[in-house]
Protein backbone atom coordinates (compact mmCIF):
# COMPACT_ATOMS: atom_id res chain seq x y z
CA UNK A 1 0.00 0.00 0.00
CA UNK A 2 1.48 3.34 -1.03
CA UNK A 3 1.28 6.51 1.01
CA UNK A 4 -1.56 7.95 -1.09
CA UNK A 5 -3.84 4.97 -0.46
CA UNK A 6 -2.97 5.10 3.23
CA UNK A 7 -3.97 8.79 3.41
CA UNK A 8 -7.21 8.12 1.54
CA UNK A 9 -8.08 5.29 3.94
CA UNK A 10 -7.49 7.59 6.90
CA UNK A 11 -9.73 10.27 5.37
CA UNK A 12 -12.46 7.72 4.64
CA UNK A 13 -12.37 6.29 8.16
CA UNK A 14 -12.38 9.78 9.69
CA UNK A 15 -15.35 10.95 7.62
CA UNK A 16 -17.27 7.72 8.28
CA UNK A 17 -16.90 8.11 12.04
CA UNK A 18 -18.56 11.53 11.78
CA UNK A 19 -21.82 10.11 10.42
CA UNK A 20 -23.51 9.29 13.74
CA UNK A 21 -22.42 12.54 15.47
CA UNK A 22 -23.77 14.43 12.45
CA UNK A 23 -27.10 12.59 12.58
CA UNK A 24 -27.44 13.20 16.34
CA UNK A 25 -26.57 16.89 15.86
CA UNK A 26 -29.20 17.22 13.12
CA UNK A 27 -31.87 15.65 15.32
CA UNK A 28 -30.98 18.03 18.16
CA UNK A 29 -31.08 21.01 15.78
CA UNK A 30 -34.49 19.95 14.46
CA UNK A 31 -35.86 19.58 18.00
CA UNK A 32 -34.32 22.90 19.03
CA UNK A 33 -35.86 24.63 16.01
CA UNK A 34 -39.29 23.42 17.15
CA UNK A 35 -38.57 24.79 20.64
CA UNK A 36 -37.62 28.12 19.04
CA UNK A 37 -40.99 28.17 17.27
CA UNK A 38 -42.69 27.84 20.65
CA UNK A 39 -40.59 30.69 22.08
CA UNK A 40 -41.36 32.78 18.99
CA UNK A 41 -45.12 32.28 19.37
CA UNK A 42 -44.89 33.14 23.08
CA UNK A 43 -42.95 36.32 22.27
CA UNK A 44 -45.44 37.21 19.53
CA UNK A 45 -48.37 36.98 21.93
CA UNK A 46 -46.62 39.26 24.43
CA UNK A 47 -45.73 42.01 21.98
CA UNK A 48 -47.60 45.29 22.43
CA UNK A 49 -47.52 48.58 20.54
CA UNK A 50 -49.10 51.62 22.17
CA UNK A 51 -47.58 54.83 20.74
CA UNK A 52 -49.93 57.04 22.75
CA UNK A 53 -48.89 55.42 26.03
CA UNK A 54 -45.22 55.67 25.01
CA UNK A 55 -45.48 59.39 24.25
CA UNK A 56 -47.48 60.15 27.39
CA UNK A 57 -45.12 58.30 29.75
CA UNK A 58 -42.00 59.78 28.16
CA UNK A 59 -43.28 63.37 28.23
CA UNK A 60 -44.38 62.97 31.85
CA UNK A 61 -41.02 61.48 32.87
CA UNK A 62 -39.14 64.27 31.05
CA UNK A 63 -41.19 66.96 32.81
CA UNK A 64 -40.44 65.47 36.22
CA UNK A 65 -36.73 65.08 35.40
CA UNK A 66 -36.53 68.75 34.45
CA UNK A 67 -38.14 69.54 37.78
CA UNK A 68 -35.65 67.19 39.47
CA UNK A 69 -38.52 65.13 40.81
CA UNK A 70 -36.83 61.83 40.06
CA UNK A 71 -39.24 59.65 42.02
CA UNK A 72 -42.24 60.78 39.97
CA UNK A 73 -40.20 60.47 36.77
CA UNK A 74 -39.42 56.86 37.64
CA UNK A 75 -43.09 56.21 38.41
CA UNK A 76 -44.05 57.60 34.99
CA UNK A 77 -41.66 55.27 33.21
CA UNK A 78 -42.99 52.28 35.13
CA UNK A 79 -46.44 52.92 33.62
CA UNK A 80 -45.06 52.18 30.15
CA UNK A 81 -46.98 49.45 28.28
CA UNK A 82 -44.83 48.28 25.38
CA UNK A 83 -42.96 45.19 24.20
CA UNK A 84 -41.09 43.42 26.97
CA UNK A 85 -37.63 44.56 25.80
CA UNK A 86 -38.75 48.20 25.68
CA UNK A 87 -40.43 47.85 29.05
CA UNK A 88 -37.30 46.17 30.43
CA UNK A 89 -35.29 49.22 29.36
CA UNK A 90 -37.86 51.58 30.88
CA UNK A 91 -37.84 49.73 34.21
CA UNK A 92 -34.04 49.73 34.35
CA UNK A 93 -33.97 53.43 33.50
CA UNK A 94 -36.61 54.10 36.17
CA UNK A 95 -34.49 52.39 38.82
CA UNK A 96 -31.49 54.56 37.90
CA UNK A 97 -33.57 57.74 37.76
CA UNK A 98 -35.01 57.02 41.18
CA UNK A 99 -31.47 56.94 42.55
CA UNK A 100 -30.72 60.26 40.84
CA UNK A 101 -28.39 58.59 38.33
CA UNK A 102 -29.49 59.98 34.97
CA UNK A 103 -26.15 59.58 33.23
CA UNK A 104 -26.30 55.81 32.73
CA UNK A 105 -28.97 55.62 30.01
CA UNK A 106 -26.49 54.82 27.22
CA UNK A 107 -25.12 51.92 29.28
CA UNK A 108 -28.65 50.56 29.76
CA UNK A 109 -29.31 50.86 26.01
CA UNK A 110 -26.16 48.90 25.25
CA UNK A 111 -27.24 46.17 27.64
CA UNK A 112 -30.59 45.95 25.85
CA UNK A 113 -28.82 45.70 22.50
CA UNK A 114 -26.76 42.81 23.87
CA UNK A 115 -29.97 41.07 24.97
CA UNK A 116 -31.43 41.48 21.49
CA UNK A 117 -28.25 40.21 19.86
CA UNK A 118 -28.25 37.19 22.16
CA UNK A 119 -31.82 36.30 21.19
CA UNK A 120 -31.00 36.71 17.50
CA UNK A 121 -27.91 34.50 17.88
CA UNK A 122 -30.08 31.50 18.76
CA UNK A 123 -32.00 31.47 15.49
CA UNK A 124 -29.08 32.76 13.42
CA UNK A 125 -26.86 29.86 14.55
CA UNK A 126 -29.60 27.35 13.70
CA UNK A 127 -30.11 28.96 10.29
CA UNK A 128 -26.37 28.85 9.52
CA UNK A 129 -25.31 25.54 11.04
CA UNK A 130 -28.23 23.31 10.06
CA UNK A 131 -27.67 23.33 6.27
CA UNK A 132 -23.92 22.78 6.82
CA UNK A 133 -24.50 19.77 9.05
CA UNK A 134 -27.17 18.54 6.64
CA UNK A 135 -24.66 18.74 3.79
CA UNK A 136 -22.18 16.71 5.83
CA UNK A 137 -24.90 14.13 6.44
CA UNK A 138 -25.52 14.04 2.70
CA UNK A 139 -21.92 13.59 1.59
CA UNK A 140 -20.68 11.12 4.21
CA UNK A 141 -23.00 8.23 3.21
CA UNK A 142 -22.19 8.69 -0.49
CA UNK A 143 -18.86 6.92 -0.03
CA UNK A 144 -20.39 3.66 1.26
CA UNK A 145 -23.19 4.05 -1.28
CA UNK A 146 -20.72 4.18 -4.18
CA UNK A 147 -18.83 1.21 -2.75
CA UNK A 148 -22.09 -0.73 -2.54
CA UNK A 149 -22.90 0.24 -6.12
CA UNK A 150 -19.52 -0.97 -7.36
CA UNK A 151 -20.05 -4.29 -5.57
CA UNK A 152 -23.61 -4.68 -6.80
CA UNK A 153 -25.00 -4.35 -3.27
CA UNK A 154 -28.24 -2.51 -4.02
CA UNK A 155 -29.49 -2.77 -0.43
CA UNK A 156 -26.45 -0.93 0.94
CA UNK A 157 -26.73 1.64 -1.83
CA UNK A 158 -30.40 2.33 -1.05
CA UNK A 159 -29.79 2.48 2.70
CA UNK A 160 -27.01 5.06 2.42
CA UNK A 161 -28.90 7.17 -0.12
CA UNK A 162 -31.91 7.20 2.21
CA UNK A 163 -29.69 8.53 5.01
CA UNK A 164 -28.21 11.14 2.66
CA UNK A 165 -31.62 12.43 1.54
CA UNK A 166 -33.08 12.40 5.07
CA UNK A 167 -30.21 14.44 6.54
CA UNK A 168 -30.53 16.96 3.71
CA UNK A 169 -34.23 17.44 4.39
CA UNK A 170 -33.77 17.76 8.17
CA UNK A 171 -30.92 20.25 7.75
CA UNK A 172 -32.92 22.42 5.37
CA UNK A 173 -36.01 22.19 7.59
CA UNK A 174 -34.17 23.44 10.68
CA UNK A 175 -32.27 26.04 8.63
CA UNK A 176 -35.47 27.47 7.12
CA UNK A 177 -37.07 27.82 10.55
CA UNK A 178 -33.98 29.57 11.91
CA UNK A 179 -33.79 31.92 8.93
CA UNK A 180 -37.47 32.94 9.03
CA UNK A 181 -37.45 33.52 12.79
CA UNK A 182 -34.24 35.54 12.53
CA UNK A 183 -35.67 37.86 9.87
CA UNK A 184 -38.92 38.47 11.74
CA UNK A 185 -37.14 39.08 15.03
CA UNK A 186 -34.78 41.54 13.33
CA UNK A 187 -37.79 43.62 12.27
CA UNK A 188 -39.25 43.41 15.75
CA UNK A 189 -36.04 44.51 17.43
CA UNK A 190 -35.52 47.38 15.00
CA UNK A 191 -38.93 48.68 16.13
CA UNK A 192 -38.00 48.10 19.77
CA UNK A 193 -34.73 50.00 19.32
CA UNK A 194 -36.64 52.85 17.68
CA UNK A 195 -38.91 53.03 20.75
CA UNK A 196 -35.92 52.84 23.11
CA UNK A 197 -34.14 55.61 21.19
CA UNK A 198 -37.29 57.73 21.47
CA UNK A 199 -37.38 57.19 25.24
CA UNK A 200 -33.68 58.00 25.49
CA UNK A 201 -33.98 61.18 23.40
CA UNK A 202 -36.96 62.33 25.43
CA UNK A 203 -35.30 61.76 28.79
CA UNK A 204 -32.09 63.50 27.71
CA UNK A 205 -33.82 66.42 25.98
CA UNK A 206 -33.18 69.90 27.33
CA UNK A 207 -35.63 72.74 27.56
Amino acid sequence: MDITSYIFDILYIFSSTLLYPVIITLILLAVYSLILIGEFVSELLKRKQDPDNLELCCSSARKHILNKDYEKAASSLRLLKQNFLVRSFALSAADHIEKGNILSFEWIVQRQEIKMAKRLEQTRIVATISPMVGLMGTLIPLGPALIGLSQGNIEELASNLMIAFATTVIGLFAGCIGYVLTQIRKRWYWQDMADIDYILDTLEAKE
